[in-house]
């Protein structure tokens, strides 16, 4: 039984430097401007490699100048949810270019990419059901199976043979839905989506697919890791992202016209939050045409990603580089060494990503330059 003897403060004051004992304690820097290549950080210019601005769309003048608009003629917020009349003619032009970009027949724009997964995934899944998640899954998604009060199973990363194993020995009333990413964001990973996707078919499994990390990188105009693979058509929930290749705000959903007519009736993070603002929305939407229009805007991104895994030794592709340590005291002091070389690469620790496999997360954008990745090469190699 908790006695209170001590204040609140008081406690969390003790919980918090137990954190800062084992080199767990967070404390979020400060940007003064774009979270651009390069950016004033805590008040000192910084090379910027902590943003998942892939395409280097947050400085875009066009974007600035969208948003801006939009909040001229819109104004500042949508000031009510999407039900109670929070919704603009902007939402739905946002989410027809959203569905014709995934080639999906429809799209639902969520205020986040976490209101996009912690309300569609209850409002698919529910008590009879079985939500079976890589084990790597972000929090959003493991957030959302346990609100749906789904019998809740694990499979090992990337594993469609251990997938199928799951899928085999799970039985029951309800539907079983597979719940993966298909780029995962601390490890830039891609999911095995054809063989992941091949085992629930076989074994009668829905399918749910965060592509936060895909959408705008990979895939035809950037569409996405899952139309790389020609899965447009087998996925049956395709979720994503405004926040990061985009450079906006928001999360939102591919489906069938019925799928996004659910989640309007039964996803309580969309009936009940207010809708993206203004600025957000066309913010996005112009960041997806730009991104749409000029493919070598992820050219650049790749070419900039293959120089900086070959420095570093970090094998794979595309712009998420984890450059791994091992313990949380060196990540932390290899992250500082590179600050005070004048690089942002933030150590990310447990319970971000498992323990013993703390690293410094490299983020490249398409604004960063050969120089900027040569610079970051040779301050890791001479910090260690």
């Amino acid at each position: 039984m908790y006695l209170r003897n001590t204040t609140l403060a008081e406690e969390l004051r003790d919980a918090l430097a137990s954190l800062a004992t084992t080199h767990r304690r967070r404390s979020p820097k400060t940007l003064s401007g774009a979270p651009g290549a390069r950016a004033l950080i805590d008040g000192v210019l910084r090379v910027n490699f902590a943003s998942n601005n892939y395409l280097g769309l947050a400085e875009d003048p066009r974007v600035r100048r969208a948003a801006a608009q939009a909040a001229r003629r819109w104004g500042g917020g949508a000031t009510a949810s999407r039900l109670m009349g929070g919704t603009l003619a902007l939402h739905r032009e946002l989410e027809a270019e959203i569905a014709d970009l995934k080639r999906r027949p429809a799209a639902l724009v969520f205020p986040s990419g976490y209101h996009a997964n912690t309300g569609m995934i209850p409002a698919l899944a529910g008590p009879d059901d079985t939500i079976v998640l890589d084990r790597l899954a972000h929090a959003s998604l493991v957030d959302g199976a346990r609100l749906s009060r789904a019998r809740l199973k694990v499979f090992r990363h990337n594993d469609p043979e251990d997938l199928d194993r799951v899928l085999a020995r799970t039985a029951g009333p309800g539907r079983r839905w597979v719940i993966t990413e298909s780029v995962f964001s601390m490890d830039g990973d891609r999911a095995p989506l054809v063989d992941l996707v091949a085992a629930a078919e076989r074994r009668g499994a829905r399918t749910y697919v965060d592509e936060a990390h895909g959408t705008g990188v990979w895939g035809p105009a950037g569409s996405g890791w899952i139309n790389a693979l020609g899965l447009a058509g087998r996925v049956d929930v395709a979720m994503g992202t405004l926040s990061k290749a985009f450079a906006a705000q928001g999360g939102f959903v591919c489906g069938s016209k019925e799928l996004i007519d659910w989640g309007v009736n039964r996803a309580r993070a969309f009936i009940y939050s207010t809708a993206l603002a203004p600025a957000a929305a066309a913010a996005a939407l112009a960041a997806v045409r730009i991104a749409r229009s000029e493919p070598a805007r992820r050219d650049r991104l790749f070419v900039l990603a293959r120089r900086l895994r070959a420095g570093l030794g970090v094998p794979g592709e595309g712009p998420i580089v984890p450059f791994r340590v091992g313990t949380d005291e060196a990540a932390v002091a290899l992250a500082q060494r590179l600050w005070d070389r004048g690089l942002f690469a933030p150590a990310v620790r447990p319970p971000t990503v498992p323990k013993g496999t703390a690293r410094v997360r490299f983020s490249l954008t398409a604004a960063h330059t050969e120089a900027d990745v040569d610079d970051a090469v040779t301050a890791v190699r001479e910090s260690l």
